[in-house]
């Protein structure tokens, strides 16, 4: 049954003696991805996903046509078309707010989250509606960023991140430059072969089925004033300020001051729902309305992650 919840995410409640998770998510799945998409995210309780093989077979049920990842930030382990591991990143370190692969030319509408192992302590998927984060933005900002777009730098080098090889899935050079001039990505090459990239996107989309506008990017979690201070200090002393490798701009090149990034990770706070895992939750959001993050954590967690329903923002 619907339990209380926020206007963003709601709670089912899976039987107390479900069948298996996977025909229970076949007889419901088009109610679970009806409330994601009305409400922003939806979270089925009591389901057994006892293992990691009943996980990604319940997340592959759920998220409808897959969406491949292409140039990724942090490695991820493969389990199927458009399910992966969580992705590999520190665990004293967060995820801020961010919209899924935003910054590609395919982005996915749905996603689903299944908890295998939940964390001892932290490591909550935090939700935040894209839509009241657009409204509580400054106007200026918001038309500055509406107007150019929003822009991102990368530099893919072996010591840090991830290898341009596993990024774009190939070795082949020519491969990853035929790819990004089909997507509007720039490329340039270092002699000793590491690749920058740059490319810009929107920064505010419509919802195509309501026409209600979106805050949808990246800007504050790529940007270099949401390091860590002391890994930014590092990496740019190591690389150089043009070497980190990711950072994010306006669209027309204008730098981002620390002040502006933290306005936006401050509204985004504002407007943040969380709820801790529990062993067999599954979490299905609507990636275009709902920004999501991943706090910082204790202990192991196993969260297996599915992007669906392609799009192009």
């Amino acid at each position: 049954m619907l339990k209380t919840g926020t206007d963003l995410l709601v709670c089912l409640e899976a039987p107390p003696a479900p069948p298996g998770a996977v025909e229970w998510l076949t007889e419901h799945r088009a109610r679970i991805r009806d409330l994601a998409l009305r409400h922003g995210g939806v979270l089925v309780r009591g389901l057994r996903l006892d293992d990691r093989a009943t996980a990604v077979a319940a997340v592959g049920r759920v998220i409808g046509e897959p969406v491949v990842e292409r140039a990724g930030f942090a490695p991820r382990d493969t389990y199927g078309q458009g399910v992966y591991s969580s992705s590999h990143w520190p665990a004293d370190q967060p995820m801020c707010m961010h919209h899924e692969l935003s910054y590609a030319p395919t982005a996915p509408r749905l996603m689903a989250f299944a908890c295998v192992t939940p964390p001892a302590a932290g490591g909550a998927t935090a939700l935040a509606d894209g839509r009241a984060v657009l409204r509580d933005l400054p106007q200026e900002l918001v038309e500055r960023f509406e107007r150019h777009g929003w822009r991102l730098t990368r530099h893919f080098n072996p010591f840090v991140g991830i290898t341009w090889q596993d990024a774009f899935g190939t070795g082949d050079r020519a491969e990853v430059d035929r790819y990004c001039a089909e997507h509007g990505i720039e490329t340039r090459w270092d002699a000793d072969g590491a690749l920058h990239t740059a490319q810009t996107r929107p920064a505010v989309v419509r919802d195509p089925q309501t026409g209600e506008r979106c805050w949808f990017n990246q800007i504050a979690f790529l940007n270099e004033w949401t390091m860590a201070p002391d890994v930014r200090e590092f990496l740019t002393a190591e690389f150089g300020p043009e070497g980190l490798p990711f950072n994010t701009a306006c669209g027309d090149g204008t730098p981002l001051d620390r002040a502006t990034v933290d306005l936006v990770n401050e509204v985004y706070d504002t407007h943040t729902v969380r709820e801790p895992w529990r062993r067999g939750d599954l979490l299905v959001v609507d990636n275009l309305r709902t920004a999501h993050s991943r706090e910082p954590y204790r202990g192991d967690r196993e969260i297996i992650v599915g992007l669906g329903e392609p799009f192009r923002p």
